[in-house]
């Protein structure tokens, strides 16, 4: 096994993001008392199951909350309440949701999925405004570009879609952003950072889940949603990723971009091929082979994530369509997940150990990436490794959650220091998602053997011996180019110059004449006593 700790990503924690400070504290402080509010409808502020825990000085408290609960806040597990309470709030609650759904490590397994089933459908804006956002955004007539542009088919917090048809004839859909929906995200982040300061300063507890860049993170992503060039370019690198991965089987593709239809608050992509997973109807069309499609959607993203290192990280049931005989296409690329080789080389690794039942290796893993302490020991955590893996070895398939596993490795190993990364946390939750899909389309459905071909391959291609010897090759003409530079443009010999420096005359003769001086103040000291 090779050494993973040549890049220094792993030993360096990236940098958390600036705080920000509050620009309108009483509009955040009214905002902030109206989020507390309704999270209480739905017992989500003090949520009853974590009643028991709380000191018992505080659980009156926390029964006057209940008091406030209504019928959302009596049904469902604290995600699910959380979730509809999020929901109720605008956009940036959502995507602070959202995130939260990306942190199993801290919210719990169940927590983080049910909140990743949030949804913010809303009703649409007039079609005649999107018409004037578009011109605005694109500098042109909407007529100059499209032959025809349809009523909205979908409406989110932050943007509706509108089915349109270019010149050619081609259908495309319309991504448009809400009008102010800037200036209430902005206000909602206000209301959330003056929460994550509130927290940071009262509950001293809280601060080792850094609150308040917690909060930048979030804003971070919002922004980066805000601006539609920016999705455009993630939509392109994906479609292109995904052309590629079909060669090694990988049967999901992306729309394409339609470049002069994308500005600042404007998408424009071609028409997704197939029917939306949410439709009943998607599964019933015609040729439909459900086992293999269940094997495409867990194929495709392992391909995206370890052979290309960048995937969709949001592929969930509203963000795919599908059609016969096993195709997928996926849409919304708001949300982006990236590794880096020695991530890559880490999700390879860790899903091969558990398939292999190699615990040991996947021990080393973790010590050579840089993820647990060296002063830790590779057998005791090898020991914790096996007390994840044993558990679901041997069980059937559709019994063992690949996402839940990691998602139990991630929980063992905070026992042993182990700092996360936010790309492990995002492909965890994604993987969650995707096996989500696939065991609703087969119940029965084994994820092990779907990712098997695509694990094995690449263990093959990079670490075997073909691999070995590549990177030997590699060395090797690294190497001889060094030592072809060195005989090219040999190191210059430094000269180094001596230079004596002259004495005065002038020092000499004073230095001489104070030393004979000297020198007789001696001779006549000793001399006096002994004539005396």
């Amino acid at each position: 096994m090779g050494d993973l700790t040549g890049s220094t990503a792993y030993r360096v924690a990236p940098a958390a993001p600036p705080a920000v400070p509050v620009r309108d504290p009483l509009g955040a402080t009214w905002r902030l008392l109206r989020w507390g509010a309704a999270l209480a409808r739905h017992d989500a502020l003090l949520p009853r199951e974590i009643t028991p825990l709380l000191p018992a000085w505080f659980r009156p408290v926390a029964h006057f909350v209940h008091l406030f609960a209504g019928k959302d806040g009596r049904n469902g597990r604290p995600g699910q309440r959380l979730g509809r309470a999020f929901e109720t709030l605008g956009p940036v609650a959502v995507k602070l949701g959202q995130v939260m759904a990306t942190r199993a490590d801290i919210f719990g397994i169940e927590f983080a999925r049910d909140l990743g089933r949030l949804k913010d459908k809303l009703p649409p804006f007039p079609t005649e405004q999107a018409r004037r956002e578009v011109e605005r955004s694109i500098g042109r007539p909407v007529e100059s570009l499209f032959t025809d542009f349809g009523d909205p088919i979908g409406a989110a917090s932050l943007a509706q879609a509108h089915p349109a048809w270019l010149a050619d004839g081609r259908k495309v859909a319309v991504k448009v952003l809400r009008p102010g929906v800037e200036r209430r995200v902005v206000k909602g982040l206000d209301a959330m950072r003056l929460a994550a300061g509130l927290v940071h300063r009262l509950v001293p507890l809280s601060r080792r889940l850094e609150p308040r860049a917690f909060v930048e993170t979030v804003a971070r992503s919002m922004y980066l949603e805000l601006d539609m060039r920016l999705e455009a370019a993630a939509a392109s690198e994906l479609h292109d990723i995904m052309e590629k991965a079909r060669a090694d089987g990988a049967h999901m593709s992306a729309p394409k971009v339609v470049w002069d239809g994308v500005g600042k608050r404007v998408l424009t992509l071609e028409w997704a091929t197939g029917l939306p997973m949410t439709d009943p109807l998607a599964i019933e069309q015609p040729g439909m082979d459900i086992n293999a499609l269940a094997d495409n959607v867990v194929r495709a993203f392992l391909v995206q994530a370890l052979d290309y290192g960048t995937f969709h990280a949001d592929l969930h049931e509203g963000n795919l369509f599908a059609y016969a005989p096993a195709e997928l296409t996926a849409v919304d690329f708001g949300i982006i997940g990236r590794l880096g080789e020695g991530e890559r080389r880490y999700l390879a690794e860790i899903l091969w150990g558990f398939l292999t039942r190699d615990y040991p290796r996947i021990a080393r893993v973790h010590f050579e990436a840089g993820y647990v302490p060296p002063h830790h020991s590779v057998e005791a955590f090898a020991q914790a490794l096996r007390a994840v893996g044993e558990p679901v070895i041997g069980r059937a398939a559709s019994q063992v959650s690949m996402g839940r596993l990691l998602g139990q490795l991630f929980e063992i190993t905070a026992l042993f220091d182990m700092h996360l990364r936010p790309e492990l946390i995002l492909l965890q939750k994604t993987m969650v998602s995707v096996e989500g899909v696939a065991r609703r389309l087969n119940p029965d459905h084994d994820l092990w053997s779907a990712a098997q071909p695509v694990v094995e391959r690449w263990i093959t291609r990079e670490l075997g011996p073909k691999a070995q010897i590549r990177d030997g090759v590699r060395e090797i003409l690294s190497g001889a180019r060094a030592l072809s530079r060195l005989v090219q443009d040999p190191p210059r010999p430094e000269t180094v110059v001596i230079e004596r420096v002259r004495t005065p005359v002038w020092l000499a003769a004073g230095v001489i004449a104070a030393t004979v001086m000297a020198a007789a103040a001696l001779l006549l000291s000793l001399w006096s006593p002994m004539v005396g």
